[in-house]
């Protein structure tokens, strides 16, 4: 046991040698970047006037490893008693070990790849370019830091420490326009940055973190940051992402001579930007839930970085009004899963994982009854006193007889243009009921790359494999849906749109939701082209859908007898089709799926349309469904008086579809 511990012993000793032979010469020069009047830094400014440029940096190790007043809200120095000997998950701990070995898993939609003994930071071993943009972002590295916290095992911190040396050396900005793409694009610059103040708390107590690496770290830092808000991005989550950063970073590191100048920037940038990126009904414009969501949290860290420099006041009322408005937003349509539609490049979340975050809103938000309700998972708050709800600027309807899990629910999305993670999609819904997405929208499977990359994700990018209409199966050449009617009443909900979708056709889209039971859709195609429409739909990818060509409907076959039947009750020549379909929940993943299209032919100027019925039903056996036009009705003027007869039981629907 004895000699176990000497070799032990002996082994870390090597390990300290090795990191420390790494140690570069503390000169004056390396405290350039430090604000030494800063107050806490006495001892440290007066052993560097002196000279004792070593002693010096000793002593600002000492400070950061003694700092109290400034917390993070995860991982802080003295806290290391309540991380030892504590599991930090499988898939953890599977992640910091593997980057002992240079095996490193950038983008979570793939496994891990082995970047090689001397780590070769070009590697790109699958053509997406997220692939080598997100190992960048260096996610492993925090990771690592856990390890170290939770097992105190020193081979974790310095091997943090070569892998730190080893990018900054490898990676200097300018090394060529391929290189500087992806380590110096400076979203990823911000993501590195952002991981930082934790990996830095995490470590810090190393003795593998030496001083001369402390003004390793702290230079290499502040050459980041400032790196960024001379070249933010133009607009976007992007511009959101790298302002919050940057002004996370100065609310850290207060020490640093730049640090000021970086938290004006930060807010400055993102006073401007929710002003003109969130719409008035609190939706986020690029209209991809997963990105709302995103930049709530981006805001509130900004706020929060804001509240640890003491500089909260930055920020006016209306700042935190407005993400109030769109949490209010992300419950509007929210399943009661917790979900939120696959709009656009979203994907499918752990409801634990959404109630964390409306956890956090709920703190910031404390007297707002409805993001308690759902942080509490309905034990404490008190559901909105309204069900359908339109959010009109984004073009986000919700269709809702309820919010608990037997409730049926459609969000259909016909809004403005959105940016890059929009899709020519409008018209689209996602449909949940009794516990079920009957009708999930695609998704976005992958981001960007070589030419095949991006022929996969353009497959997603269809308007033919959304559920709306298209003409000759093109995509949409404009998104700008103009709403025409929103009523919503005890027995009837009305949606009508309006959006260009093609040169000289415009296709109207009327939803109504009738007797919070089912939905009526009305979709006319109003112009001079010609060609081929069709109104496309997709299911689930195990509904093992029936379709019944005879009478152009289709409908599921689940045992549990939650079933849908979507039917077309055109009295015309129309035609249905199945249809190749698949749907990605999770990036890089994909399922085949069925999918099928009502389909007829436009020849002349006059306006065509489909008329279709949804409907919702309890058993194996398919309503029987038909409608007779009453002597009222003309689908062509929006005024509808028709008689819905289901399993010979016959009711009236009448309503108009304009304002």
């Amino acid at each position: 046991m004895k000699v176990r511990y000497i070799i032990g012993y002996l082994t870390l000793s090597l390990v300290f040698l090795q990191a420390a032979a790494q140690d570069i010469p503390i000169e004056k020069e390396s405290f350039n970047n430090i604000n030494l009047s800063y107050a806490g830094l006495e001892k440290t400014n007066s052993l560097f006037l002196a000279g004792k440029y070593e002693d010096a940096a000793k002593e600002l190790l000492s400070y950061y490893r003694s700092r109290k007043n400034i917390k993070l809200p995860d991982f802080n120095v003295g806290d290391e008693a309540s991380f030892r000997g504590k599991s930090i998950g499988a898939a953890n701990q599977e992640k910091a070990d593997n980057a002992l070995v240079h095996k490193f898993q950038p983008h979570k939609g793939y496994g891990y790849f082995d970047y090689g003994n001397d780590i070769n930071w070009a590697f790109w071993p699958v053509k997406d370019n997220e692939v080598r943009w997100q190992l960048h972002r260096v996610t492993w590295w925090q990771t690592m830091g856990l390890a170290y916290r939770s097992s105190g095992d020193e081979k974790y911190a310095k091997e943090w420490v070569l892998q730190f040396r080893d990018w900054a050396k490898k990676n200097p900005l300018g090394l060529s326009a391929d290189n500087d793409r992806y380590a110096w694009r400076p979203l990823e610059v911000s993501a590195r940055i952002q991981s930082f103040p934790g990996t830095f708390n995490l470590f810090v107590v190393s003795p593998s973190f030496t001083p001369s690496f402390l003004l390793e770290f702290l230079n290499s830092i502040s050459k980041q940051t400032d790196y960024i808000p001379k070249r933010y991005s133009e607009k976007g989550n992007h511009l959101l992402f790298e302002a919050q950063r940057v002004l996370g970073v100065g609310s850290f590191f207060p020490e640093l001579k730049l640090a000021e100048a970086w938290r004006r920037s930060g807010i400055e940038v993102l006073n401007r930007e929710i002003k003109g990126q969130v719409y008035a009904d609190g939706m986020q414009w690029e209209l991809s839930p997963v990105y709302h969501v995103a930049s709530i949290d981006i805001f509130l860290k900004a706020y929060n970085s804001a509240k640890m420099a003491g500089i909260a006041n930055e920020f006016p009322e209306s700042y935190s009004k407005t993400i109030e408005r769109m949490v209010e937003a992300t419950v509007n349509m929210s399943f009661p899963d917790y979900n939120t539609p696959m709009f656009g490049d979203s994907w499918a979340v752990e409801k634990n994982g959404r109630m964390k975050q409306f956890q956090e809103w709920s703190e910031t938000f404390p007297n707002n009854a409805h993001i308690k309700y759902f942080a509490t998972d309905g034990k404490e708050g008190e559901l909105p006193n309204y069900l359908s709800r339109g959010l009109k600027n984004a073009g986000f309807y919700t269709f809702r007889n309820g919010w608990n899990d037997k409730s049926t629910v459609m969000i259909l999305k016909a809004g403005p243009p959105g940016e890059f993670h929009a899709q020519p999609d409008n018209g689209t819904f996602e449909l949940w009921v009794k516990g079920r997405n009957f009708t999930p929208d695609a998704g976005c499977y992958i981001y960007s790359g070589n030419a095949e990359i991006n022929r996969l994700r353009d497959w997603y990018r269809q308007t033919r494999v959304h559920s709306t209409l298209t003409l000759d199966n093109k995509n949409m050449v404009i998104t700008k849906a103009v709403q025409n009617k929103w009523d919503t009443g005890k027995n009837l909900d009305v949606l009508t749109y309006t959006n260009p979708s093609y040169n000289e056709l415009n296709h109207q889209r009327s939803v109504l939701f009738v007797n919070q039971k089912y939905f009526f859709i009305i979709d006319k195609a109003i112009g001079k082209a010609t060609g081929n429409l069709g109104v496309h739909f997709q299911l689930k990818e195990d509904s093992n859908p029936v379709f019944d060509k005879a009478k152009n409907r289709v409908y599921t076959s689940y045992a549990d007898g939650n079933n849908l039947l979507i039917q077309s009750l055109n009295t015309d020549r129309t035609s249905l089709s199945e249809e190749y379909g698949k749907v990605s929940y999770i990036y890089n993943k994909e399922l085949s799926r069925p999918a099928f299209v009502f389909e007829k032919a436009k020849n002349d100027a006059n306006i065509q349309q489909f008329v279709t019925i949804v409907y919702p039903y309890d058993g194996g056996k398919a309503p029987e469904i038909g409608i007779t036009e009453n002597a009222g009705n003309d689908f062509s003027k929006g005024i509808i008086d028709i008689s819905v007869t289901i399993d010979g039981k016959k009711s009236n629907v009448r309503t108009t579809l304009n304002k």
